[in-house]
């Protein structure tokens, strides 16, 4: 991505396991709260029940499919968050870019079997899932008229979102871009994920040398992305800033990161060139950090070999693997620290793995850096990464 000025971010919404807000997420996450347990919106014959990250009590909406309706919460909080309603919208190009992994169509069982055994089953789901396009769904509630966009790239859609976003503000597309990530828990990706063999029968341990892979989580992430003359016309503060972008594929495997890392370095790389930030500059990483063995060992030598004696952790040990939405979730957290000046422990974590190329944190620590960086690695070779500054370090 080629980036010549930084890009305002002026709000934040988020809902996953560790809460309905951003505030009670960081409040969780610095509390060491974590909860993952057997799924209870669908069932499951496997033996061992392997624990996932539900949000509990959110019933959605009927006439949505609930990944768009957890993004349409998340949104709200946003606009809250950012000082908008539909008055101070009116007039400003405002474009909606979403990731997602599986946007919640697989939940369409009972269609499809009825259809392969040759009935007619009522057209209701499908209905419902092309009524629930997540930009589209958030471009309706707001009125939006910009560009919308979603966006399928594995685990990476919702750190590509904020790039994309971003490049459309430069480019002078858009005055405000909403971007983030929304996915929800189905009984297909859960079972997908067991028959890969990466899914944790415990609560997962990034980074950990009894790591034995992922926990899946569902939620949403949501930040305001906003050009230099909106923010200024509203007289806003800004959050924090997009500071650069960078993606690249290694195109190793269909789903096992490529052990050297090219494709990770390449994506740090290009990130940190957008605005000239300085590596040593860089106060935390929030790592993919999946725990599963492969991605684990591969990140902590590439953080080892680009960014040294960084701290990094990860927050999946609080939220889950949330698929499309994790890289928006963890840009949010990465912003939220930055504000308070701490990270939290990176949970699950305890005992040292000498075939690692480095620790992630094991205790809440406070730093005085203003940057830090949230990376993303998907299935099929996928890697990209946000740099986020702090909103009074641009």
């Amino acid at each position: 991505m080629t980036q010549t000025k930084p890009v305002a971010i002026t709000g934040l919404g988020c809902i996953c396991a560790a809460g309905d807000s951003v505030v009670a997420c960081l409040d969780a996450m610095f509390r060491g709260d974590r909860a993952p347990a057997p799924p209870v919106r669908f069932t499951t014959t496997h033996p061992y029940p392997f624990p996932v990250f539900e949000v509990p009590q959110f019933l959605g909406e009927p006439e949505l499919l609930r990944t768009s309706a957890l993004a349409l919460f998340a949104a709200r909080e946003a606009i809250v968050d950012a000082g908008l309603n539909r008055e101070t919208l009116d007039g400003l190009r405002v474009g909606v870019c979403m990731g997602t992994t599986v946007g919640s169509t697989m939940n369409d069982e009972g269609f499809s079997r009825a259809y392969r055994a040759g009935q007619e089953p009522d057209l209701a789901p499908m209905d419902l899932i092309l009524n629930s396009n997540p930009a589209d769904v958030i471009a309706r509630e707001f009125g939006f008229m910009g560009p919308c966009q979603t966006v399928v790239n594995a685990c990476s859609s919702g750190t590509d979102v904020i790039g994309l976003g971003a490049s459309w503000i430069a480019a002078g597309i858009c005055d405000m871009v909403v971007v983030g990530g929304a996915d929800e828990l189905s009984r297909i990706t859960y079972n997908g994920f067991i028959s890969l063999k990466i899914s944790d029968e415990a609560p997962c341990k990034p980074f950990d040398v009894q790591r034995k892979g992922l926990n899946l989580g569902e939620g949403a992430g949501i930040l305001v992305l906003e050009s230099e003359q909106s923010r200024q016309e509203r007289n806003c503060k800004a959050r924090a800033f997009m500071l650069g972008y960078g993606s690249a594929c290694d195109a190793y495997h269909q789903t096992a990161p490529k052990p050297d890392g090219d494709g990770l370095k390449r994506a740090i790389a290009e990130a940190l060139a957008c605005h000239n930030t300085e590596a040593s500059s860089v106060a935390f990483v929030n790592a993919h950090g999946t725990g599963t063995p492969d991605n684990d060992r591969v990140e902590s030598h590439t953080l080892a070999a680009m960014l040294p004696g960084v701290p990094f952790l990860s927050t999946k040990g609080y939220t889950g693997h949330t698929l499309g939405a994790a890289g928006a979730i963890e840009a949010i957290f990465c912003v939220a620290c930055l504000e308070q000046g701490r990270i939290p422990a990176s949970i699950g974590f305890v005992t040292a793995d000498p075939g690692l190329g480095g620790c992630p944190v094991s205790e809440p620590l406070t730093f005085t850096g203003t940057v830090a960086l949230s990376n993303s690695l998907a299935f099929g070779g996928n890697n990209a990464v946000v740099v986020l500054g702090r909103g009074d370090r641009a």
